[in-house]
């Protein structure tokens, strides 16, 4: 369903979208732990780009770029003593 420029996605389509199940997409909607809707007050519906920025959230990153951070906050430290 297109509305707005934006897809908006129903549960299925949303728990596919995610790899996930219906069972996992009803806990993480019951306990408001992702984004979504319910303008009907019973069919739940996921905006394509939360699931998206939902899915990017809490990065981790690879060891080569915490080494490389780790050396220049080392550097700058150094450089203010």
């Amino acid at each position: 369903m297109k509305k707005h420029n934006e897809e908006i996605l129903s549960l299925n389509e949303a728990a596919k979208f995610l790899c996930a199940s219906k069972s996992f997409m009803y806990k993480m909607t019951s306990q408001k732990l992702i984004p979504h809707f319910i303008p009907s007050g019973k069919k739940i519906y996921f905006k394509k780009s939360d699931l998206e920025n939902w899915l990017l959230k809490n990065r981790i990153p690879p060891t080569s770029e915490l080494e490389t951070d780790t050396e220049s906050f080392l550097c700058q430290t150094s450089k203010k003593i």
